[in-house]
């Protein structure tokens, strides 16, 4: 489930399953790069407006209904970043059932 992916680590999936340094992922979104490494180390959560240019970004809009929901859609383009393997993300819980 998407909820138990913090939107810090859903940020760093994108980025290196685009095999992307920050430096060059913080060029595409128009960010600083201690910006995105706050970002991608939970120390700061990016507002709606940071969001948005992530995910409407050429390169990266396919993460966007992945991103918000945890859904894909392959057939409109829509899909989860590679290195995203949900069975990592079970809650405590579920994992024991």
């Amino acid at each position: 489930m998407i909820r138990n992916v913090p939107i810090s680590e859903r940020i760093k999936l994108i980025r290196e399953s685009e095999r992307l340094s920050r430096a060059e992922a913080s060029d595409a979104w128009a960010l600083k790069a201690d910006a995105l490494w706050r970002y991608e180390n939970g120390k700061t959560v990016p507002n709606a407006e940071v969001i948005s240019k992530m995910l409407s970004h050429p390169r990266f809009v396919k993460y966007a209904l992945w991103f918000m929901t945890g859904e894909t859609f392959p057939d409109g383009n829509q899909i989860s970043p590679a290195l995203y393997l949900p069975e990592n993300y079970q809650p405590k819980d579920e994992e024991s059932a």
